[in-house]
Formats: structure tokens, C-alpha cells, sequence
């Protein structure tokens, strides 16, 4: 029998929750006592806590001392709170002894019960209550609930093993839909990441000319309207969108608001009052008249990459704001405000790459948002199914993607070409092992690099693969060297692992080209020695792989005519000299 068929047949007595549960609602001390607020242990939990850390709890964001307990007695831990004012049927399972403030009911199971209600199935099931929580409250200054109202809700008590069953069930969802949240949250932060990689314009690599908005930009007004006409004239799906602070904005007809404030050219709204931030439109809009938009006329002007470099300065312009005694900024702060104008084509490679990630992390037709969104209605099919005793359905797995951690490299190369990395970006350093002379022999198969390019000997096996570079760190510190053949590394030397996106001889050429800095790190003691850390942060210019091998390919033909002995100018050298005193012995041969 499975847990549906089992829930659906398994007995169920219905009891009131006054009647297995003791409820209190909580309370705030006095502010004005500093002993009950000052050094405080006591977790003190308000509705904020719920909004910031989640549904179980174990800490608060506030904490009261023991002067400040009513009666000496705090609400027993594995209890539950209920937002019981202003904001209804908010709840939270609370796994440490606490208090908490007047908006907020505290839910303790009777000591008669505890062996045959589940506090986590509780948990689940009122939150299914909060509609019914919701019906017939008191409507004055705020929605309340009363504690008679809480108590005479029924709540149904099947055999705790299906309780706990119900419960797996639903920590199962729980756990998916945090895990994704967590990963929505994860990827926000690459976007961030990114968008700040991809905008900070810090490398001279990056040919960018400087801009004000004003320079580049042609300056749009509103139209005038209040808050009260725009709740009036909204109609769903009129074609005018008219933006005001926050996420407020009314949609309207033509002939609700002057044809002159309506605007059809792409542009960028700023909201310049309270929460600082940036609209893009590209459908007829207008906006309250505090505010003004942004428009382009200018070829060599991606208005989006304009928008993406605002809302990145957004914490810049909030900082304005705040300084004002009511928060907003000025025109003139966003037209004298500078823009790194790069090539429209870098421009329009930026854009792409953040759009992308922008549709990822927020657009709620695809990606995180919308997974999350289906597995969180998922959850509260299931949860109200399971918690009414009728069931039906299925749970599916969904895999999240893991990001390639060379994604940001290939992502900046896609977008300026070469860019500017130390070596402790892209390679892992990598330390060898220790011999010793005797466990070495004079000839074989596999050289010991030790503190030299010259082999200190050959050993049975090797450590390392051929086609591999390697720093000496001591003795000939700064060396660099690569093998063409299986080798071994001693504790002397550092050999380089290197992303995929490297190749591993353009990384031999390019220490050769920062040998003398390298050299210049050398710790002079008796034995000279350089430090991971100083290879490490040798800086250079990382084109892409296609462009890589080209370089050494360049770089292998110029080595093959200047060194080698069986071709190129060596051996035009060795023929020359031998050329040379030829013609010198003949020509200097005089008969006597």
C-alpha cells in the first residue's frame, strides 16, 4: 500500500487546536528599558525574521535579556509562530526556547499530545489554514486574529506514522525548492559577478572613450499624475504604460494622458525618488513627471548597454539619493555621469552575454524563477493534498546545470578579445616530490628536474606527463622549463596545470617572456628561491585558444631557425663556417 492509498484509508480524528495546543500571543518590552535590550540572549522573533532567514528557525535577528521575560517563562522550544495581525498566516517552526513580538502567536503543543502530534506535520498543515485565518477577520487599523478565532480551528490527527510519512514528503519539496532558491541566489551573484567583470573597463587592453549621459543621450519628460488618477485610469492590457516609483505603474489608453507625453523611441526611465532604479521600454510609455528618460539617436550608442551600466552604478546613485533629506537625485546627476563608450561591437557582445544571464536569474518564463515557481506550486498541491487525506500526482527530479569554472574567462575573451590575467587565475601550481640521490640513476627513461634545467638523474617512473612546464623555485630559481616527454618533478620544482582553454606551450612562452621579472622575485639567501606566490601573480595577456596556438606555432618556427643544429640558422652556421675555411685554406695555400 502506498502512502496515498495508505492516507486515504488511515483513520483521522479531528480536534480543535485550543484543545491539543497552548496559544499565547507575544509582546514587545519596553524599548525604553535599556536592561530588558542591552546584552540579550533570548531570540525575539518578529515577522522580519520569517522574510530574511525562513520557516525554521533557530536564531533572531533581535535578542532580549531574562529581565525582560513576562512571568519568568519564555515559549518552549519545536514550537510554532503565527502572524496573527497586519500580515495573516505567516509560519515559522521556532527550534529554541524564545520570545516573540505582539503580531505573532506563539502555537505549543500540550504536554497530553506530544506522543501524538508531529510538530513539523503542524507545521505544514497551518499554513494550508491561512486562508481560513483569513476569512472574517476584524478589518480595523489592522487584520487581526483573535486568540479565541485560533483557537477553534479544527485540525486533523491521523496515526503518527503517517504523520511522519506526510512530513518526509513535504521536506523533500521543501528541500528542492530551497536548494533551487539557493542556486537562483548563486547564480544572481555570477550575474553579478560578471556584469561588474564585464563593465569595470579597468584594463588598458580595452580601448573605451569617456562620456557623459549628456553627451550621448537625448533628455525625455513625463506627464503629470498623481497616484490616485493612476489607480483610476488603469485598465489590463491598455498599450501605454505609465511608470512610477517602486514597482508601481498604471497602463492606460491613448486619450488618458496628453499625446505629447507619450513615448514611442526605445529609452531608459530613471526613477529618480525613494528606491533608486532603471526602466527599460520599448513599448509606448510615459512616466510621472519627478522622473525623465533616456533616448538615442547615436550610431555608435547600444542604448541597452547604457541600461546595463546604470543599474550596475545603481548603489551609486542611491548613495545621492540618501544623502537628501527626502531619497532622490537630480537630473544633473545622472547628465554629467560618465559612460565608458567601447566599440559598438563590444557594446553589443556585453549586452547579449547580460541579457542572457538577466533572463536566467529573473524572467519568470523561463529558467530558475520558473522552475522555482513550478516546484513551489508543486509543493502546495502536494501539501494541501496530503494534509486533506486525498492524494494524487507525481514528484519529478529536475537537475540544476553546473557552471564551468573557465566559464569566466571564455566569457571576457568572447567579449574584448585578449584579456589581462595573472597566472594564479588559470593555472594551479602544482609542487613535486622529493628524491633522493641514491634512489636515482645516471641514465633512463624517465629525467628528475631538481633545481636546474639539467637532469640531477633518471628514475624508475615519472609524476608528471610530457608536454608539460615546470619553474625551477631553488638553486637556478626563475628557471623555466618544458618537456616533451614523461618526467619526473622533485620538491624543487613547480609544474603548471592549466584550464582548458590554455595551451600548455603558449604558458611555456609566456614565463620565458616574464623570466626577468621572475628572476628579479629571487629570494637571495644561500640558496635562492622563489615563491608560489610570486609566480603567481605574474600578469599577462591571455588571447583565445585558436589564437594560442597560432603564437606558438609562430614561436616554435622562430626556435626551430635560431637553435636548432639539423636545420635552420645553426646549421646555415655550421655549413657557412665550414664553407668558410674551405675557401680560407685555398685561399691562403701559397706555394713555397
Amino acid at each position: 500500500m502506498n502512502i496515498l492509498e495508505e492516507i486515504q484509508n488511515c483513520p483521522v480524528e479531528w480536534k480543535e487546536l485550543g484543545e491539543v495546543c497552548e496559544l499565547k500571543n507575544g509582546y514587545t518590552p519596553s524599548k525604553t528599558n535599556k536592561e530588558f535590550w542591552e546584552n540579550g540572549t533570548i531570540p525575539w522573533f518578529r515577522l522580519e525574521d520569517i522574510r530574511k532567514n525562513g520557516r525554521v528557525l533557530s536564531n533572531s535577528l533581535q535578542h532580549v535579556s531574562r529581565n525582560a521575560i513576562k512571568g519568568g517563562k519564555v515559549f518552549t522550544a519545536n514550537s510554532l509562530i503565527v502572524s496573527t495581525t497586519a500580515t495573516i498566516g505567516e509560519v515559522a517552526l521556532i527550534t529554541v526556547p524564545f520570545l516573540c513580538n505582539q503580531q505573532i502567536t506563539a502555537v505549543m503543543i500540550k504536554q497530553k499530545y506530544e506522543k501524538d502530534l508531529d510538530i513539523k506535520f503542524l507545521f505544514y498543515y497551518l499554513q494550508i489554514l491561512s486562508s481560513d485565518m483569513k476569512k472574517g477577520i476584524n478589518e480595523g487599523s489592522f487584520p487581526i486574529v483573535s486568540l479565541s478565532k485560533m483557537r477553534s480551528f479544527k485540525i486533523p490527527i491521523p496515526p503518527l506514522k503517517i504523520q511522519e510519512k506526510i512530513v518526509q514528503i513535504l521536506d523533500k519539496f521543501t528541500e528542492y525548492v530551497t536548494e533551487l532558491t539557493s542556486e537562483l541566489t548563486s547564480r544572481k551573484k555570477q550575474y553579478s559577478f560578471y556584469r561588474d567583470k564585464l563593465l569595470s573597463f579597468e584594463d588598458e587592453v580595452y580601448q573605451v572613450e569617456w562620456k557623459t549621459l549628456n553627451e550621448c543621450l537625448k533628455k525625455g519628460k513625463g506627464t503629470k499624475i498623481t497616484a490616485s488618477q493612476m489607480k483610476l485610469l488603469h485598465k489590463e492590457g491598455a498599450p501605454i504604460r505609465i511608470f512610477a516609483g517602486g514597482k508601481t505603474y498604471a497602463d492606460v489608453n491613448y486619450g488618458d494622458i496628453p499625446d505629447k507625453d507619450i513615448h514611442t523611441e526605445e529609452a531608459i526611465v530613471v526613477k529618480s525618488r525613494g528606491i533608486i532604479d532603471f526602466e527599460y521600454c520599448t513599448e509606448p510609455f510615459s512616466f510621472k513627471n519627478e522622473f525623465w528618460s533616456y533616448s538615442s539617436d547615436n550610431e555608435n550608442i547600444n542604448l541597452r548597454y547604457i541600461y546595463h551600466y546604470l543599474v550596475h552604478n545603481k548603489e551609486y546613485f542611491q548613495n545621492i539619493a540618501n544623502n537628501m533629506q527626502m531619497p532622490q537625485i537630480s537630473s544633473n546627476d545622472t547628465e554629467k555621469f560618465k559612460i565608458p563608450v567601447p566599440s559598438l561591437e563590444i557594446q553589443s557582445r556585453i549586452v547579449q552575454v547580460l541579457d542572457n544571464f538577466d533572463t536566467v536569474c529573473n524572467d519568470l518564463n523561463i529558467g530558475l524563477p520558473r522552475e522555482i515557481e513550478l516546484r513551489q506550486k508543486q509543493y502546495e498541491y502536494f501539501r494541501e493534498k496530503l494534509l486533506t487525506f486525498v492524494a494524487e500526482g507525481e514528484y519529478t527530479e529536475s537537475r540544476v546545470e553546473e557552471w564551468d569554472n573557465s566559464a569566466i574567462i571564455k566569457l571576457l575573451q568572447w567579449v574584448f578579445g585578449p584579456i589581462r590575467v595573472e597566472v594564479g587565475q588559470v593555472v594551479n601550481l602544482q609542487r613535486g616530490k622529493r628524491l633522493v640521490r641514491n634512489q636515482l640513476t645516471t641514465s633512463g627513461s624517465f629525467p628528475v628536474y631538481q633545481n636546474s634545467l639539467t637532469p640531477l638523474g633518471y628514475f624508475t617512473h615519472s609524476n608528471r606527463g610530457k608536454e608539460t612546464n615546470f619553474v625551477i623555485c631553488a638553486g637556478a630559481a626563475g628557471e623555466i622549463g618544458y618537456s616533451d616527454r614523461d618526467f619526473w618533478a622533485a620538491d624543487d620544482v613547480y609544474t603548471l596545470e592549466t584550464l582548458d582553454n590554455i595551451a600548455d606551450k603558449f604558458m611555456y612562452y609566456v614565463l620565458l617572456s616574464k623570466q626577468d621579472r621572475l628572476k628579479s622575485q629571487v629570494r637571495k639567501a644561500s640558496i635562492p628561491r622563489l615563491s608560489k606566490d610570486a609566480i603567481d601573480k605574474v600578469t599577462f595577456y591571455l588571447p583565445s585558444l585558436t589564437e594560442q596556438k597560432r603564437i606558438v606555432s609562430v614561436l616554435d618556427n622562430f626556435n626551430t631557425l635560431t637553435n636548432s643544429l639539423s636545420e635552420g640558422l645553426p646549421k646555415e652556421i655550421e655549413l657557412r663556417q665550414k664553407q668558410y675555411e674551405y675557401w680560407r685554406n685555398q685561399l691562403l695555400n701559397f706555394n713555397e
